[in-house]
C-alpha cells in the first residue's frame, strides 16, 4: 500500500514512536483498536532511539542540516481540505527537542599508511576549524542523501524494522565522513583510532537517552503482563559504583556485599545493614522519620548518626537521588531500590542488550501484530477540528490525505508554541563518551555498571572499547553540566601527560528537552488529542509508562490496559488478515540483529527461528559479542 493509499478511517491516530506513544499503540491495537502509528523520522523510538556508530554520525549530519534549514510551514497548504463548519489546527515540522549539539574527537588519526588498511570506503572530509582541544564536530559534513519515497515509508501490517535498519542497504553503501582534525591530536593510544571507530562502527548501540529498568518497576511488570518480554532479551546490571574524592569505589548492595566490602569498617557495615533494615518498612516506623517530611533527605541521613562515606553510598548510589529530594521521597527510592534487589541478579537493575530503543520497538511489533498500520518518514501536517464540539474529527497528513479518527496522540515535539499555555519546560544535559577502558577495572568483560547518573556498558560497543552515558537535569548546555565530571573520570587528550584514568576517545554532549512537568492543562488542544511528554531526567522509565496507562484509561476507561498477548498457535486471523501479513510474536526477524553466530535471534523449542513475516531489509547492525550465558531472560512465569 502506498503512503499516500491509507485507509481513510482509523480509531486512534499516533504521531511520534516513543516510548509512551509505543506503549499506547500497543494496547490500543491489542483491544482491537484500529490503529495508525506515523513518524517524520526515519527510525522508530523518537529520543528513545538507539543508534550504531555510524547512524548516529549520520543522525548528527542530518541534525546539523535541520537547523540550518528554513522553515517552510504554511498554514494554507491543505485549506482545500476543509470544510464548512471546521477549523486546521496546524502541527510543527521542525523537531525542536534536542539542542546544544556538540561532538568532540580525540581519537588518533594513522599515518596514510595505516589509513589505507584501516578506513572503510569513504572520502574523507575536512572539518570547520575550532579552538577546542580536540576535534569538534557539529555535522561539519554534508548529510548523506537518503531514500524517501513514500511507497517504502509505509508498512502495513508488517512488524516494524529496528532503528539499526533504518538505512537501506543502498544508503548503507554510501560513504561514511571521515572527520579529520584541524590539528592532529597527538597519539595517546595507536590502538584504537577514529578509522577503527568507523570500522567497528556497527557493533555499537548507543542510546539517545540514558534509563535502566527497574527489576520491579513498572516497565518490567508490564513486559512480563503483556508477553512483549518475550521479543526482548535482557541483561543484569553488574555493578554500582560511586566516585568519591576522585576515586571510584563499588557500593555494596546486597547483605552479602555488605559484610564482604572492603570499602567499609565494622561498624560502617553495622550501621548500614540497620539503616537499610530500617528503609525496607520504613512506614511501619513514621516516629524515626517525624519532623524531617518536609526537610531534604541528606538531613535525614545525618541525623540517623550515619558516617560521611554512608551518607553519600545512601544518597547517591542507593537512592540514585540529588540533594534536593525530602526524606520521604528519599526513603521510597532507597526501599524501591531494596525490593528490586536479587530478583534478576545482584543489583535492582536490568538494561535491555541491543540498546534501549529497543523496547518502544517490542511494543511497535505487538501493535502490529494485531493490525496496527506504521509509516515512517510520513507526518501530520493539521488537525481537522469540529467547531461545534470542539474535538479533532479527522486529521491530513503531509500527502495531502485526510484521515477520519476518534482519538489523536501526538509527542509533544510536534506541538507549536502558540498551542501551549504554558511555554516553560527542563532540559536534561547528555553526554556520550566512548572510551578505552573501564573506569574500574573488572574480571568480566561484559559487563554494564551504574555510578550515579553515569553509566558504562560493555556489551553495546566495540572490543577494546567503553560506552558511557552520562545524564543530570540541566543548569545550563550539557557541556558546561558535564565536561568537568568527563574531566574528573577520564583523560581528555589536550595535553601529552601521561594518566592512569581511561582515555576519552570521542564524546558528544547535547541538551535534550524534558516535559514531563507538563499536563494537559498546559496544552491549548482539543479534549481528544493526547499529548505524549518525551523522556524525563529519572533513572527508570516509571513516568512514560504510567503515563501511557493514564492515557489509555481516557480514550478506553473499560477495557484492560496491555492484556497479554496469546501464544502464536492460538492467535486466529480473518479473512484477508492472513499471518503472511501480520507476524506472530514469535516469528519477529531479529536476523538483523545477529552476530555471525546468530546470537539474539528469537528462540522456538530451543532452536533459532527460521521464518519471518518481514525481511532484513538492511545489514546496518551487528549484534556485539556478548556473554550468552550473562543474558536474563523475563517471563510471565517469573515472581
Amino acid at each position: 500500500m502506498a503512503a499516500d493509499n491509507l485507509p481513510s478511517e482509523f480509531d486512534v491516530v499516533i504521531l511520534g514512536t516513543g516510548l509512551t506513544e509505543s506503549v499506547l499503540a500497543a494496547a490500543c491495537s491489542r483491544v482491537g483498536q484500529k490503529v495508525l502509528h506515523l513518524d517524520r523520522r526515519n527510525y522508530y523510538a523518537g529520543n528513545w532511539a538507539s543508534f550504531t556508530f555510524n547512524s548516529l554520525l549520520s543522525w548528527i549530519q542530518e541534525y546539523k542540516a535541520q537547523q540550518e534549514m528554513p522553515s517552510t510551514e504554511s498554514d494554507q497548504a491543505w485549506v482545500g481540505k476543509i470544510e464548512e463548519g471546521e477549523d486546521m489546527l496546524p502541527l510543527s515540522s521542525v523537531d525542536s527537542s534536542i539542542i546544544n549539539l556538540e561532538v568532540f574527537s580525540y581519537a588518533s588519526f594513522p599515518k596514510d599508511s595505516e589509513a589505507a588498511n584501516e578506513e572503510p570506503s569513504g572520502s574523507s572530509v575536512e572539518p570547520q576549524h575550532s579552538d577546542s582541544p580536540g576535534d569538534r564536530t557539529q555535522g561539519a559534513a554534508e548529510p548523506p542523501k537518503q531514500e524517501t519515497e513514500p511507497s517504502e515509508a509505509c508498512k502495513n501490517r508488517q512488524m516494524p524494522e529496528t532503528q539499526q535498519s533504518n538505512q537501506s542497504e543502498e544508503s548503507d553503501k554510501q560513504e561514511q565522513p571521515i572527520t579529520r582534525p584541524a590539528e592532529a591530536p597527538i597519539e595517546l593510544n595507536k590502538r584504537i583510532t577514529y578509522a577503527k571507530l568507523l570500522k567497528e562502527g556497527r557493533r555499537f548501540n548507543i542510546d539517545l537517552v540514558s534509563k535502566l529498568l527497574y527489576s520491579r518497576g513498572s516497565l518490567v511488570d508490564l513486559l512480563i503482563k503483556s508477553n512483549v518480554s518475550r521479543y526482548a532479551e535482557f541483561k543484569n546490571v553488574n555493578r554500582i559504583l560511586i566516585c568519591r574524592d576522585g576515586r571510584v569505589k563499588q557500593v555494596p548492595c546486597s547483605r552479602a556485599d555488605v559484610f564482604g566490602s572492603k570499602q567499609l569498617n565494622v561498624v560502617e557495615k553495622r550501621m548500614l545493614m540497620k539503616f537499610l533494615t530500617f528503609c525496607l518498612d520504613f512506614e511501619q516506623h513514621p516516629e524515626e522519620f517525624q519532623g524531617f517530611s518536609e526537610k531534604p533527605f541528606w538531613e535525614f541521613l545525618k541525623s540517623q548518626k550515619l558516617t560521611e562515606n554512608l551518607q553519600h553510598f545512601v544518597l547517591h548510589s542507593i537512592s540514585m537521588a540529588d540533594q534536593e529530594i525530602l526524606t520521604e521521597e528519599g526513603l521510597k527510592a532507597t526501599q524501591h531500590f531494596l525490593q528490586c534487589l536479587g530478583r534478576y541478579g545482584n543489583t535492582p537493575f536490568l538494561f535491555p542488550l541491543y540498546g534501549l530503543g529497543e523496547i518502544p520497538q517490542c511494543f511497535c511489533r505487538m501493535c502490529a501484530v494485531f493490525g496496527g498500520i506504521y509509516c515512517l518518514r510520513h507526518s501530520v501536517q493539521c488537525l481537522v477540528v469540529d467547531k461545534e464540539s470542539g474535538k479533532c474529527k479527522a486529521v491530513i497528513d503531509t500527502h495531502g490525505q485526510r484521515i477520519s479518527c476518534n482519538h489523536f496522540v501526538v509527542e509533544d515535539s510536534y506541538i507549536r508554541e502558540e498551542q501551549r499555555t504554558k511555554t516553560s519546560h527542563r532540559q536534561i544535559s547528555r553526554a556520550v563518551v566512548i572510551t578505552d577502558r573501564s573506569v574500574l577495572s573488572y574480571e568480566s568483560d561484559q559487563q554494564v555498571l551504574v555510578c550515579g547518573r553515569v553509566r558504562e556498558c560493555t556489551c553495546t560497543c566495540a572490543p577494546s572499547t567503553d560506552l558511557v552515558h552520562l545524564t543530570c537535569p540541566a543548569s545550563g548546555s550539557a557541556r558546561e553540566d558535564l565536561a568537568p565530571v568527563i574531566s574528573n573520570l577520564f583523560h581528555v587528550p589536550n595535553r601529552s601527560e601521561e594518566t592512569e584514568k581511561p582515555l576519552a576517545l570521542w564524546v558528544m554532549y547535547f541538551n535534550m528537552r524534558d516535559t514531563s512537568g507538563l499536563d494537559s492543562s498546559c496544552y491549548s488542544l482539543p479534549s481528544n488529542v493526547h499529548v505524549c511528554t518525551g523522556p524525563d531526567a529519572s533513572l527508570g522509565c516509571d513516568y512514560s509508562i504510567k503515563l501511557a496507562e493514564s492515557m489509555f484509561n481516557q480514550l478506553l476507561p473499560d477495557e484492560e490496559f496491555c492484556p497479554p498477548a496469546p501464544n502464536p498457535e492460538d492467535i486466529i486471523y480473518d479473512g484477508d488478515g492472513a499471518p503472511g501479513e501480520g507476524a506472530s510474536f514469535e516469528e519477529t526477524n531479529h536476523a538483523e540483529r545477529s552476530g555471525p553466530e546468530g546470537e539474539g535471534q528469537p528462540q522456538e523449542n530451543g532452536q533459532p527461528s527460521s521464518e519471518s513475516s518481514e525481511p532484513a531489509e538492511s545489514t546496518d547492525s551487528v549484534a556485539p559479542e556478548t556473554n550468552t550465558e550473562s543474558k536474563v531472560q523475563i517471563s510471565p512465569t517469573e515472581e
